[in-house]
């Protein structure tokens, strides 16, 4: 491991440290060292879009807009083949909590997501990309040659 200095301003500390304490990192060093991988990998997955990814998008929305459950809906089903699954919350008599559980070129996942997001009545949200590849594998059982995929998680884009 190498060591390097940062030197933050007295504000920029303070939040650094109010997220070490909420997120329980025994120390400033592991904190960071989290921010900056997702800033790195965020970064590198906007560089190479064309990569394979799983993502998570969460978000919360009003289901009394207009038309929104009905967009929504419409939007899932025209790509459905990024879907992997979905689940849905009643968090208040207003709001609903949707993940859903997708799988494809980290672009699409994307597309897909701002397609979601910027949809008029949705008020939080986030898409998490987890990049990965896919590995072919042949095994011998007796007679019989059984191909198959495994995923594996990459670490970068």
């Amino acid at each position: 491991m190498q060591r390097v200095t940062v030197t933050l301003p007295e504000g920029l500390c303070s939040e650094l440290d109010a997220f070490t304490a909420a997120r329980r990192y025994d120390n400033r060093s592991e904190a960071v060292r989290d921010l900056l991988r997702g800033a790195l990998r965020d970064s590198a997955g906007a560089a190479q879009p064309d990569g394979q990814a799983m993502g998570v998008l969460s978000y919360v929305y009003d289901h009394h807009t207009r038309d929104l459950a009905s967009r929504l809906m419409h939007h899932h089903h025209d790509h459905h083949a990024l879907t992997v699954t979905t689940s849905h919350v009643h968090l208040d008599h207003d709001t609903c909590l949707e993940t859903a559980i997708l799988r494809g070129p980290a672009a699409a996942l994307r597309a897909y997501a701002d397609g979601v997001l910027g949809q008029r009545g949705v008020k939080h949200g986030n898409l998490f990309l987890i990049p990965i590849e896919r590995h072919e594998h042949t095994h011998e059982h007796g007679h019989e040659s059984t191909p198959h995929t495994h995923l594996h998680v990459k670490d970068s884009f």
